[in-house]
């Protein structure tokens, strides 16, 4: 599963979440997964470096 269908299966499941906990839930891993989309997207753009800074 690519980084952009997991956060497609996240918003979807936000929609349907009744739950406050598991919304709260959902919603924090949502966030993790478009930082790490966002992380990625730089590195391809070359606006950040891929590699270690030692």
């Amino acid at each position: 599963m690519t980084i952009e269908q997991h956060i497609d299966e996240l918003r979807a499941e936000l929609k349907n979440a009744c739950d406050v906990i598991e919304r709260r839930q959902i919603e924090a891993e949502l966030q993790l997964a478009e930082a790490e989309l966002a992380v990625k997207l730089a590195e391809q753009n070359g606006a950040i470096g891929a590699e270690p800074p030692f």
